[in-house]
């Protein structure tokens, strides 16, 4: 099982970045899939997650209308397009993988919001 996160990097406040998290070893479509971030400090957390069919998203509020989750089954692949990026989004994120009590972790991508 592994999943590869890339699209991070240094943006100004107001930027976007799309990450994206290519999945291999398991079988994708049966999974959820999440995006969570770890600020310096502070605990891991849950900032979006859509269901195996890409049906379903849900959002964490402090990025809700900012934020989108999406992904591609044929491509084995989750995104995260981030518009209007704050300071207080800098973290690193993790792609995560879910099914029943069964999860896999990306090795995690810096995003940092600085002027």
């Amino acid at each position: 099982v592994q999943l590869v996160e890339s699209g991070g990097g240094l943006v100004q406040p107001g930027g976007s970045l799309r990450l994206s998290c290519a999945a291999s070893g398991f079988t994708f479509s049966s999974y959820i899939m999440c995006w969570y971030r770890q600020a310096s400090g502070k605990e891991r957390e849950l900032v979006a997650s859509i269901t195996n069919g890409g049906g379903s998203t849900n959002y964490a509020d402090s990025v809700k209308g900012r934020f989108t989750i999406s992904r591609d089954n044929a491509k084995n692949t989750v995104f995260l397009q981030m518009n209007s990026l704050k300071p207080e989004d800098t973290a690193v994120y993790y792609c995560s993988a879910l099914r029943y009590l069964e999860r896999h972790w990306g090795q995690g991508t810096q995003v940092t919001v600085s002027s």
